[in-house]
């Protein structure tokens, strides 16, 4: 008795369904020498957190003054035009909304209306802990049985993850103290005395210094690490918050991280007011028959207090 192509299709459509769906269990290459997933490589973000850790939309500048249908970008950013932009995103705060306490969610309003001047970044201090691990820059791990060395592109900073039995930090620190464990296949890190100096992005998110993170960084694929950040700090925020976020391996052949000493670049920002010839005093550019010529002096004043 013959089988018409129909049949057979319907057997073996029937057939397929009755096979156990087989999900496959990622195996993280181990530590030579150690029951540990080797985390060694050179990793990134690849989302906009460090302009803003919460969700936001895109923006003029960084620093934006009123205009008559929106936000236009601030004197000091006009002449970067799209380049100076903010890109909007998702954000990676759990939940969406960091939750400040009152007075710290109007210190963060202030900052942001003076992130120019104030940002960390804009000076080139070290960005701290999580902030390093998501600014738009690689850092590498190299891991030991031991010990964890996380050096970050940006500022050159780096930090030591001890999985050993160390003592407390005798002081706080910009990149703070850091204390490794394992569990399972994910590095839990408990993140330390770190100074209140450091922001987490450039929208004026904040901290004080008794700010505690604990990180998890858990092999997902062979590139792919998720990466997750519990905050707490019982002066400024209502309670603990997370933020979460897949960091991915480089795969390039020449992969490397590229030296970014900025520190020599803001000098004159910074140090500028001391030469005894101010070197940057006017920028004079062309932007073109509609834009016409834009012309920025630049004056340097002392406080009141130091006149």
């Amino acid at each position: 008795m013959g089988v018409s192509l129909f049949g057979l299709v319907v057997v073996f459509w029937a057939a397929s369904q009755m096979v156990p769906a087989q999900s496959a269990v990622f195996e993280a290459t181990r530590l030579e020498g150690t029951a540990n997933p080797d985390l060694n490589g050179i990793w990134q973000a690849l989302n906009t957190a460090n302009w803003n850790i919460e969700p936001h939309a895109a923006r003029a500048g960084l620093a934006t003054v009123d205009g008559p249908t929106g936000e236009v970008p601030a004197a000091a950013v006009l002449a970067l035009g799209a380049i100076a932009a903010v890109p909007g995103g998702s954000g990676v705060v759990e939940g969406g909304a960091i939750p400040y306490q009152t007075w710290a969610l109007e210190q963060r309003q202030e900052n942001r209306a003076n992130v120019l001047t104030r940002d960390p970044e804009v000076k080139c201090f070290m960005p701290g802990v999580p902030r390093a691990t998501y600014m738009p820059y690689p850092f590498q791990i190299v891991q030991s049985t031991n010990k964890i060395l996380v050096v970050y592109e940006f500022a050159s900073a780096s930090r030591t993850i001890h999985l050993d039995t160390v003592g407390p930090s005798p002081v706080n620190a910009w990149m703070g103290h850091s204390v490794g464990r394992w569990e399972g296949d994910t590095l839990v890190v408990d993140v330390t005395d770190q100074v209140e100096d450091t922001w987490f992005d450039r929208a004026g998110n904040f901290h004080s210094d008794e700010l505690k993170v604990t990180e998890r960084y858990t092999p997902m694929t062979p590139d792919h690490l998720q990466y997750e950040a519990i905050i707490e700090d019982p002066n400024v925020f209502t309670r603990p918050w997370t933020i979460s976020m897949p960091l991915y391996r480089h795969k390039e052949a020449n992969a490397q991280l590229t030296e970014f000493k900025c520190v020599e670049f803001v000098e004159e920002l910074v140090y500028g007011h001391l030469r005894k010839e101010q070197l940057v005093r006017r920028w004079e550019g062309d932007l073109g028959l509609l834009g016409q010529r834009l012309i920025i002096d630049v004056t340097r004043t002392l406080p009141d207090e130091l006149r």
